[in-house]
């Protein structure tokens, strides 16, 4: 009679120990109304201080088409997305997957994410210079690799 319910309970036991532990996180958004709207994946929270460094340093006119790239820091390694819409900087971040194009699966999630906040008609080149020049001088300040990854 114990052993069974012994057995029972070592059976139940072992089952739960090898089950896989999945760990479901919800992406992080960051939304400071008239300054930048970020969506950052799961565990990159790190983006943080540079998405605020390049919206201190960043200043349009008109809408900019969103710019990709591709962050080297002491953590590793995420993409980028940095577009500017109706009067907010937009950012993206997410991890690069392991076998596919980085750049494109960034574009594919930035977009999925700006649905809801279409380009304009005023957008000017110097102001997607601009956008692209911040980053690279918010990467500067902070001692990492940036990377264009819009020719990917």
């Amino acid at each position: 009679m114990y052993e069974g319910f012994f057995l029972v309970a070592l059976v139940v036991l072992v089952v739960l120990a090898m089950r896989p532990k999945v760990k479901y996180d919800n992406p992080v958004i960051i939304h400071k109304p008239g300054l930048y709207h970020a969506t950052l994946a799961p565990q990159l929270d790190r983006a943080q201080d540079l998405i605020e460094r390049i919206s201190n340093q960043f200043s349009a006119a008109g809408d900019v088409d969103t710019q990709y790239f591709t962050i080297h820091d002491v953590s590793g390694q995420y993409l980028l997305a940095a577009g500017f819409r109706a009067g907010t900087l937009y950012f993206q971040a997410i991890l690069p997957a392991l076998h596919d194009n980085n750049c494109k699966t960034l574009r594919l999630f930035s977009a999925q994410v700006m649905l809801q906040v279409p380009l304009g008609a005023s957008r000017e080149v110097q102001d997607a210079l601009g956008l692209r020049a911040a980053v690279e001088a918010a990467a500067d300040q902070l001692q990492i690799a940036c990377l264009n990854c819009d020719n990917e």
